[in-house]
């Protein structure tokens, strides 16, 4: 009898990462490179890994529309799913052949769930097999010119309801199908060479090109971040050129008269506030960096080491229930809790577990954020009203409803990037300007 083959440990890996996503509501970006450690991976077995795991996430509704069709029974236990995702993945959209991807599949199950959904496995696989991702999109998905929605859902592996979200905050389907196929595109690395502290030149020798749209940022073209000395010792971060601009707007919004203390009510992890932080500087001012969450704000304290001469201090606290005395801050950076919609690209498991439901919580917490940033700020200074997402409830429909209830207050700018424009993540940006003293 012919022995039977022994599973990989990259495919196994990506099993091991796809259930900590499903079991423990894990981010795939933050259990790959444990997981890859442990399973002893590295160069192309790590990149194997890496694409499985993050190309099986971002087109799992399409999958499974895909895998149900080759159901004879509905119902399927949600860890053969996720061995049934992967292999599925590496038949439509990966250069694996498919006695390869059909065979490891079935060993996979084997290993990590039992006997018993072998023939299963191998029998669904084979059906999928049977036509490519384009064939079976025009056999699964609605028909486009009956429900345009549920097509883009099914073809571009998105919940029906952000694609309805995101067709609102589009102003209609003309690019849709475009933003739809930014965010199931792997984004490279972007960095920031932080004003003061890195040069710009110093990443671009490293590897690197030059930002389109911050003047600090850095595109990775392929390599390990961390092993870049300035990202090392906190002179440089990674971060999206989205994220730089928002620390940008804030930093370049003209103020009236005073302009030496700033405010970073939601800091978490540090990012914007390291770059805020290092612009301060440069003027003599400082930031202080508010995070809610104890273990967040240690995050801005390792984040922003390096950033010392502008940073006021990093504290624990309530935006919503702030510590600091009202008109006391110069320029407010507001970046919200919100529903990451807008980065889709970098955590594709978001559009998964988030629902409609989500926004009852969220949009009330934005608004008390907002207007609490608009009562820290003094006459003449600004506040920067940002999230990670391009849904109107927590956009624009949060601006409106509280500017509507003040008289102190009026909207400056307003800036909405996508990664279909931009390159970006989906991040919005309105610049608020404080008028006169509250009554």
């Amino acid at each position: 009898m012919a022995s039977r083959q022994r599973v990989d440990a990259s495919r196994l890996a990506a099993y091991d990462v796809l259930k900590a996503v499903r079991v423990d509501d894990a981010y795939a970006n933050l259990a790959l490179p444990h997981v890859i450690a442990e399973h002893g991976l590295s160069g192309r077995d790590a990149a194997f890994t890496t694409e499985l795991v993050s190309g099986t996430i971002r087109w799992q509704g399409t999958y499974d529309a895909i895998i149900d069709a080759c159901l004879t029974k509905p119902r399927l236990e949600a860890k053969v799913r996720d061995a049934l995702r992967l292999g599925v993945h590496q038949l439509l959209a990966m250069r694996v052949p498919d006695h390869a991807a059909i065979s490891s599949s079935v060993e996979l199950i084997r290993a990590r769930v039992g006997v018993g959904p072998a023939g299963l496995t191998n029998a669904v696989l084979r059906k999928v097999s049977g036509h490519d991702l384009d064939g079976w999109i025009r056999r699964v998905a609605p028909d486009p010119s009956t429900d345009p929605v549920g097509f883009a859902s099914v073809a571009h592996s998105h919940p029906r309801w952000v694609v309805e979200a995101f067709t609102e905050a589009l102003g209609g389907a003309d690019e849709l199908a475009a933003l739809l196929a930014a965010d199931n595109a792997a984004p490279r690395v972007t960095l920031v060479a932080r004003p003061g502290q890195a040069e710009v030149a110093e990443l671009l020798a490293a590897g690197g090109e030059p930002g389109r749209l911050s003047p600090y940022a850095v595109t990775l073209v392929g390599g390990d971040p961390s092993a870049i000395p300035a990202v090392a010792d906190g002179r440089a971060g990674i971060q999206d050129e989205g994220s730089q601009l928002v620390a940008l707007t804030l930093a370049q919004a003209d103020v009236v008269g005073r302009d030496a203390r700033w405010l970073d009510v939601c800091a978490g992890p540090g990012g914007k506030a390291a770059l805020l932080a290092a612009l301060a500087a440069e003027r003599g001012a400082l930031v202080l960096a508010n995070e809610r969450q104890h273990h967040r704000a240690r995050l801005v304290v390792r984040g922003v080491r390096a950033s010392s001469a502008g940073l006021l201090g990093v504290v624990t606290g309530d935006g919503t229930r702030p510590p600091w005395r009202e008109e006391s801050f110069d320029r407010v950076l507001v970046d919200a809790p919100c529903s990451g919609l807008g980065a889709l690209r970098r955590r594709p498991e978001s559009r998964w577990r988030r629902t409609p439901a989500d926004l009852d919580d969220l949009v009330p917490l934005q608004r008390r954020l907002l207007t609490r940033a608009i009562d820290a700020v003094r006459p003449g200074g600004v506040v920067v009203y940002a999230t990670c997402s391009p849904v109107l409830a927590e956009t624009s429909g949060v601006v409106d409803a509280v500017l509507a209830e003040r008289e102190d207050a009026q909207l400056e700018a307003v800036r909405q990037l996508w990664p279909h424009r931009d390159g970006t993540d989906a991040m919005f940006i309105a610049t608020i300007r404080r008028t006169h003293l509250g009554s």
